[in-house]
């Protein structure tokens, strides 16, 4: 592990393979840290620099007065290509690890030689979801984020997985409970007022849209929304709830390895 100094605190982050090697740079989702990847990383990590970061108010990284906003989120990766002096990457991104991905594709496409946008949509859920879950998370606290992790594990993966994987599924929904309700708060906020849907077309570099058919938070037809507004997106799903790279994780290694290897 190791620390970027940003203006505000340290975002933290973590890099695996050869040091010549083009680089990746990984988004975990709202309420995980970057042990999310965990699967990914021996096979990913023989082709790339993979870069994988914990976002602000998550893991080790800063926790900050929010709300927070995507734009500031894609910020602090820009923070880090510089700080590290990385000019291109390829990216992908996971639910708000996605929404970051948007974000950096419509307004610095440049820095990007790809992205890979998993599991999220241009625009998650309603406000009122949002709203509801800052304000128990802000009044409950810890024992709030606690309630999440056990709430979650629906969502996130099958049936089948939590109970055939039951070890794998807690250890990444525990990231949740230990997750700080004030950055749980803060993401959520920049999660709510996220709106890509009229700038998808905007998003110019090679786009790989992966959804999973048991995801009800982002669904297929959210994925294939965003296949329809990037210009020569590909898209693939998986039968997988939310958290496909961990539910199926050798198959979405595999294909997203492949898009990487292309571009």
């Amino acid at each position: 592990m190791a620390h970027l100094q940003l203006a505000d605190g340290v975002l933290n982050y973590q890099i695996d393979g050869p040091d010549d090697a083009p680089v990746l740079v990984l988004s975990n989702s709202l309420g995980t840290d970057l042990g999310m990847w965990d699967t990914q990383i021996p096979l990913w990590s023989q082709h790339f620099r993979v870069l994988r970061y914990d976002t602000r108010g998550h893991g080790a990284s800063l926790v900050t007065e929010g709300p927070y906003s995507i734009e500031q989120l894609g910020r602090d990766v820009l923070a880090l290509l510089d700080g590290l002096d990385i000019q291109k990457a390829h990216f992908v991104g996971l639910s708000m690890g996605g929404l970051i991905g948007q974000w950096l594709g419509i307004h610095v496409g440049e820095r990007l030689h790809s992205l890979t946008l998993c599991n999220t949509a241009a625009k998650i859920a309603n406000d009122e979801v949002w709203n509801t879950r800052i304000d128990t998370v802000l009044k409950g606290g810890q024992q709030a984020m606690v309630d999440l992790r056990d709430a979650s594990i629906a969502r996130w993966f099958t049936p089948g997985f939590a109970q055939a994987q039951a070890e794998q599924a807690q250890r990444i929904c525990q990231m949740l409970a230990q997750t700080s309700p004030q950055g749980y708060a803060g993401n959520c906020a920049a999660v709510r007022d996220a709106d890509y849907r009229e700038q998808l077309g905007r998003i110019q570099v090679p786009a790989l849209i992966v959804a999973g058919t048991e995801d009800v938070v982002t669904t297929p037809e959210h994925g294939r929304f965003m296949q329809a507004g990037i210009q020569g997106a590909e898209y693939v799903d998986f039968p997988a709830a939310h958290l496909s790279n961990v539910e199926i994780g050798e198959a979405f290694s595999r294909r997203v390895l492949d898009f990487l290897l292309a571009h």
